[in-house]
């Protein structure tokens, strides 16, 4: 099936009377599961979005279809689209290209007043120890470990999963949760000195459970 013909299937699902030809479009981010933003999309901004692969919407205000990111640049790149069960509302997960607000921010919802999901929270620490690759290794302990490379870091892995085992065999519980938090810590600078991350593992747990 092609691209044409499956946006003509999925817009054909919608119920675009109850609507009013404008269905809600949630936004969500794809790894971390944050909620970005809400628009609206007309059949054409959606079928222009399954065409591009880059979310676009239709402005109210501007009265035409809007391609998020035409002018900052900061796109949003789409992963998939689901309709709920009453075919008026869309799901658009996507993997965003830079903030998604206009505000500079990652979501456009006050990020102080939310309580972050676990998921988000390990997403943005694996933004934060990528972002040591480039810093004075006299700075961060994990730019330090960037610094002294592959084979320090791989050994740091085993040090750390030999000390879990060891809290576990200790009944330990509380020295347990310490060292669980060093391993996933060091296995994440790992995975990011190898260019991957935590969903390149989940990827394979899926593929495994399935």
């Amino acid at each position: 099936m092609t691209v044409a013909q499956t946006a003509e299937s999925f817009v054909s699902r919608i119920n675009w009377e109850k609507v009013d030809g404008l269905i809600p479009a949630i936004v969500q981010d794809f790894i971390s599961g944050q909620v970005l933003m809400m628009g609206y999309m007309n059949p054409e901004a959606l079928e222009k979005t399954f065409s591009t692969g880059q979310v676009t919407f239709y402005s109210r205000s501007k009265q035409r279809l809007w391609t998020k990111g035409e002018t900052s640049g900061n796109v949003l790149q789409l992963k998939n689209v689901s309709l709920d069960c009453d075919q008026d509302t869309l799901l658009v997960k996507v993997n965003p290209v830079g903030p998604t607000c206009h505000t500079g921010t990652t979501t456009c919802w006050d990020s102080e007043q939310q309580e972050e999901s676990q998921m988000v929270w390990l997403h943005q620490l694996e933004q934060l120890l990528a972002g040591r690759k480039s810093a004075d290794p006299q700075s961060s302990y994990t730019a330090s470990l960037y610094a002294r490379g592959t084979k320090r870091i791989s050994q740091k892995v085993g040090e750390e999963g030999v000390e879990v085992a060891l809290a576990a065999t200790s009944g330990d519980k509380a020295e347990l949760i310490c060292e669980s938090a060093d391993l996933i810590y060091h296995l994440l600078v790992l995975l990011q000195d190898q260019e991957l991350s935590m969903s390149h593992v989940i990827d394979k747990l899926k593929e495994r459970h399935q």
